[in-house]
This record gives C-alpha cells, sequence and structure tokens, in this order.
C-alpha cells in the first residue's frame, strides 16, 4: 500500500474524507543512516545507543522490542566491553575519550552535515584561540553539546536574537557565528544582521550558514502542504525541537493544525464539517507513525 496517496473514506453524513500523508515528511537522511545502523548491528546482538536514537517515542519503542538498550551518559561511563551507536546528533571528543578508555566499541551514526559541522566548529578554535564562537542552537540539545565540545565548552549559545542582545560579546575581537543545523533560516540570518552591526573594526564578523537544507526547505513545504487542507495532524515526539518548530509553521497557514505524537491522542470532534485532512511530521517521525494516524482517523470517522 502506497502511504503517499490520497486515501478516500466517508464520513457518517456521506461526505467524501481525503486523507494525504505528505511525502516530504518522514525521516531525514542523517536519521534514516542511523536507524539503518541500528538494525544492522542488532542483527548481530545487543547494541547500546547513547540517547534516544531519534526523538519519538512510538520509534524508540520499535527498537527498544528488537534489542536496543538506549542509555545516557552516566551508564555510559561505566560502560566497559560494549557496542555503542551515537545517533545522528553526534557527540562531543570526550565522549569518544570515554569510549577508547573503557573499550568500547562505537558505531558512529553522527549525520554527515553535523559530523562537518563539528569538524569547521574545531578547526576556528585550534586557528584563532581568541575568536569568539557563537552557536545559534538549543541550550542543552544532543547536537549543541556535541558542537560546543569541540571547543572545550567555551563556545557562546544563543538561542535567538532576544539572547543575543544580552550576551557580553565583546565586539573588539573577531566574532566567529555558526548555526545547529536544524535552526531556522530566518532567525540565522537575524542574528547575522544583528552582529555585522555591532562589530567593532578592526575585528572582523564570520557567520557560516550551517543549517541543513534538507530540513530547512522542509518549512515552506509544509506550509503549502498545511493550506491545502482543512484539518492537519502533524505527528511529533514530544522531544523534537525540529518538530515544534515545523508544527508552529503548520499553525501559521492552517490554525486548525493539531500535533499528536500517537494514534491515541487524536480526537473525532477535529474533523467535523471536514472533508480533507493533511498529516505530516518532524524529521524524526517514521512513516509508518503517520500510517497508523491515518489509520486511526478513517477508524474514528467512520462510526
Amino acid at each position: 500500500m502506497d502511504s503517499d496517496l490520497d486515501k478516500d473514506k466517508t464520513l457518517a453524513d456521506n461526505r467524501p474524507l481525503k486523507v494525504e500523508i505528505d511525502s516530504s515528511s518522514g525521516f531525514c537522511f542523517g536519521v534514516t543512516t542511523a536507524i539503518s545502523k541500528a538494525e544492522e548491528e542488532l542483527s548481530r546482538g545487543r547494541l547500546y545507543c547513547l540517547g534516544d536514537i531519534v526523538h519519538n517515542s512510538g520509534e524508540v519503542d520499535r527498537l527498544h522490542a528488537k534489542g536496543l538498550e538506549t542509555i545516557n551518559h552516566d551508564t555510559f561511563r561505566n560502560l566497559h566491553n560494549a557496542k555503542v551507536l551515537l545517533r545522528a546528533h553526534g557527540e562531543p571528543p570526550a565522549t569518544y575519550d570515554i569510549a577508547k578508555h573503557n573499550a568500547i566499541e562505537i558505531i558512529d551514526a553522527t549525520c554527515p552535515v553535523v559530523l562537518q559541522l563539528q569538524k569547521r566548529i574545531r578547526k576556528v578554535y585550534e586557528s584563532s584561540p581568541h575568536a569568539q564562537i557563537v552557536i545559534y542552537g538549543k541550550r542543552g540539545h544532543a547536537e549543541v553539546l556535541g558542537l560546543v565540545g569541540q571547543t572545550a565548552g567555551k563556545a557562546i549559545i544563543v538561542e535567538n536574537i532576544e539572547e543575543a542582545e544580552k550576551t557580553p560579546l565583546n565586539y573588539n575581537h573577531d566574532i566567529y557565528l555558526f548555526s545547529q543545523t536544524t535552526k531556522s533560516l530566518d532567525g540565522f540570518h537575524k542574528l547575522k544582521e544583528f552582529f555585522l552591526s555591532h562589530i567593532q573594526p578592526p575585528a572582523q564578523f564570520h557567520a557560516f550558514d550551517t543549517i541543513c537544507r534538507q530540513v530547512a526547505n522542509r518549512q515552506p513545504v509544509i506550509e503549502r502542504f498545511a493550506e491545502r487542507h482543512d484539518v492537519v495532524i502533524f505527528v511529533c515526539g514530544k522531544k523534537s525541537s525540529n518538530g515544534h518548530a515545523l508544527y508552529e509553521a503548520c499553525r501559521r497557514s492552517n490554525p486548525r493544525s493539531y500535533m499528536v505524537d500517537s494514534p491515541s491522542s487524536i480526537e473525532l470532534a477535529w474533523f467535523n464539517e471536514v472533508s480533507s485532512v493533511g498529516i505530516c511530521g518532524a524529521t524524526s517521525t517514521p512513516k509508518w507513525l503517520m500510517e497508523a494516524c491515518r489509520d486511526e482517523i478513517f477508524r474514528l470517522t467512520k462510526k
């Protein structure tokens, strides 16, 4: 069954209900690769994962049933002679040091885009020790922790323009701006303009647009998708920062957008006087979960 094709059912009052799953939604390349590596290693034996492999509880549960055991950094530090997968978000250098010391075999599923960003930040840190490295990202996010780790914890995190205005930077020293790969392009450009207007020559400001286009380009696509439907069901794990950003984009395009993390969260009342429903999701949302939500909508509306 092709999940990307429209499926038609009939409501109780005989109006046709069309449900479409957005073909651009679902796992990004980095997440797809990480899950493929996990499944491949699980076929050989026991495997740990440092943190949730993806910010979606349904997918985490599916892989747990296959034997994937999620651990935190405290457990990792006390682990020896084991096999551990590093998810797409990436890790700081300290994680690799611990693995080497504890004879842990690393299955590295760091997204290539994130890995390249880590290398760029580390190169700047090592070649320009007096420069200020600023990372536009969500504080505490796994990817951001890995990026800050490339600078021995010295990089400065700003989450938005308001925070940048309050951050005590020295504008008489060079500033290098990088971005978490899943942040918005609009937010990045606002920060770039802010720093450009504050830097004091001869100090220089350098901005590196390190936002993943596979993620960034989803927002306009999802906005157009949301406009086409009476109701939008956005399927997303509660921990997904990318998901929350895309959901807000949906809501701006269509106020009748609802975020759910499982089919059981869907409510029949949302589909009153509705003929078209769109289902979409984050880069951490599996297609099978969007399909399950579609099936639940059909089950609810045919009663």
